[in-house]
């Protein structure tokens, strides 16, 4: 009778551990069949790509806060146009640091306060355009004998959420860069993003855009979100592995180590 249920307990305990060890070897073989999808450029051999730079410089918008510095062969003459201005915001980096900035707070009517010049209208320009006009006007008033106008943007910055390590919002002060770059310093897309259908948002005049990439292919060097614009904000999707983990497996694994644990108990106690 004994040897009877000792045999019984032995074919449930062998029945267990089968079915654990086809789920580890499912799991095993379902990571290795998307092990290339978990790179950039799989499909891609060595190559040359020209990048889309029409109409990377940006065009200036409601709430962009400016750098307008003015020099010229008179120092003095210009020191007037250099005042520092009362329009402040605060800057985020990607560790986190935050700094309060001063420029030329462009309005919700599109315009910024320039020191004599008063009421300019920026909003709908680049600032290359912008920066011909002041000079265009600090000439025609003789106001300064052959002005320098520089304009930088303070509030450059993209978004990037998502399946990255450190989500974050990243200042650019270099005023490039591209999707590849903001996802570095973000820590890189996890293994769980889905690198195939990336979403990147853009608002321009007024009008917010959606676009959806593939950074798995070269396609992406010849695109007009390659190099990403003020505000652009990325956001990296989860594979169905995440999101059916985060519902399945603090249900599964759990079972499943227990009926390891509760076959180790059975044969100690029944050996």
């Amino acid at each position: 009778m004994k040897l009877f249920e000792d045999k019984i307990i032995a074919v449930k305990i062998s029945r267990i551990w089968s079915i654990s060890f086809g789920f580890v070897l499912s799991v095993f073989m379902f990571s290795c069949a998307n092990s290339k999808r978990a790179t950039y450029f799989y499909e891609t051999p060595d190559s040359m790509f020209a990048t889309n730079v029409e109409n990377l410089e940006p065009v200036i918008q409601e709430n962009d806060l400016l750098s307008i510095t003015v020099s010229s062969i008179n120092p003095e003459a210009a020191e007037m146009f250099n005042r520092a201005n009362i329009s402040e915001a605060k800057t985020a980096n990607s560790v986190g640091n935050v700094a309060n900035i001063s420029g030329y707070l462009v309005d919700q009517d599109g315009f910024i306060r320039f020191p004599v010049l008063g009421k300019i209208e920026a909003s709908g320009k680049t600032k290359k355009a912008l920066r011909e006009e002041l000079t265009s006007i600090l000439e025609d008033r003789k106001l300064l004998l052959d002005p320098i106008v520089d304009i930088r943007y303070l509030n450059y910055k993209v978004s990037v959420l998502g399946e990255v390590k450190n989500p974050t919002v990243l200042t650019v002060p270099s005023e490039k860069i591209s999707i590849f770059e903001a996802l570095g310093l973000a820590g890189d897309i996890t293994i769980f993003g889905v690198k195939e259908n990336v979403v990147i948002l853009r608002e321009e005049n007024g009008i917010k855009k959606l676009a959806r990439v593939n950074l798995t292919t070269s396609e992406i060097f010849s695109s007009p979100y390659y190099y990403l614009k003020s505000n652009d904000v990325i956001y990296v999707e989860a594979n169905k592995a995440r999101i059916s983990s985060s519902s399945q497996a603090n249900l599964w694994i759990p079972v499943i180590l227990s009926a390891i644990s509760l076959s180790i108990v059975a044969i100690v106690n029944f050996k």
